[in-house]
């Protein structure tokens, strides 16, 4: 059997986080910066000999175009590829689009905050982290990780909200751990999992 290999990769700079907006599931592509961190995540896959049988992403653009161009560095377009909203990024809600000093000058410092760090706590008319992972975790569990298990090399690109959910099964974080955790745009972070699901390497490809 092939090693059961997962790939995990924030997308590259979109426009918003640039402009220091609340984005959700709102759809700026990227900047050009984030091409750059997205064909610099696929070279560094491929400087560690890594080839892939299937890819997942979200709906939204920033994250297609960053497992694109991941995909093009690394000679494996046309790869199967599976695409599904339980990836999107955390909904902002109320929130999305507005620039967040805006915000804080609007809900008070404080409030803005505790929608952001929380574990619980949504925006109004938006997800909480919690309510993010009751999605995207039912979809890794029932349509990943079998794949990894299997020996099916997979690479998901998605959003640091939906990986934290996947971070937070492989890494057993608690709410409290999965709140610190920050996934910078572009890095991949690379795993291998023992037969019964559990991390028996990582390796955070920052730098």
């Amino acid at each position: 059997m092939s090693e059961r290999l997962l790939v995990l990769v924030r997308h590259g700079q979109s426009e918003w986080n640039l402009k220091n907006l609340f984005t959700g599931w709102k759809d700026p592509d990227l900047t050009e910066l984030g091409v750059k961190e997205a064909s610099e995540a696929g070279r560094k896959l491929k400087a560690q000999g890594l080839v892939f049988d299937v890819a997942y992403t979200s709906v939204l653009t920033r994250a297609q175009h960053t497992l694109d161009l991941i995909l093009g560095e690394l000679g494996q377009q046309g790869l199967p590829t599976s695409k599904d909203l339980a990836l999107n990024e955390r909904d902002y809600g109320d929130l999305s689009g507005l620039n967040k000093d805006d915000a804080r000058k609007k809900w008070g410092e404080d409030q803005v905050l505790i929608w952001r760090r929380s574990y619980d706590v949504p925006p109004p008319g938006g997800e909480s982290l919690k309510d993010t992972l009751a999605r995207a975790l039912p979809y890794y569990v029932q349509e990943i990780l079998p794949g990894v298990l299997n020996g099916k090399r997979t690479l998901v690109a998605a959003h640091g909200n939906s990986l934290r959910a996947l971070i937070m099964v492989l890494e057993k974080l608690s709410p409290e751990g999965i709140l610190k955790r920050e996934l910078a745009t572009g890095v991949p972070i690379i795993y291998r999992l023992n037969a019964d699901s559990t991390v028996a390497s990582k390796l955070d490809l920052a730098g």
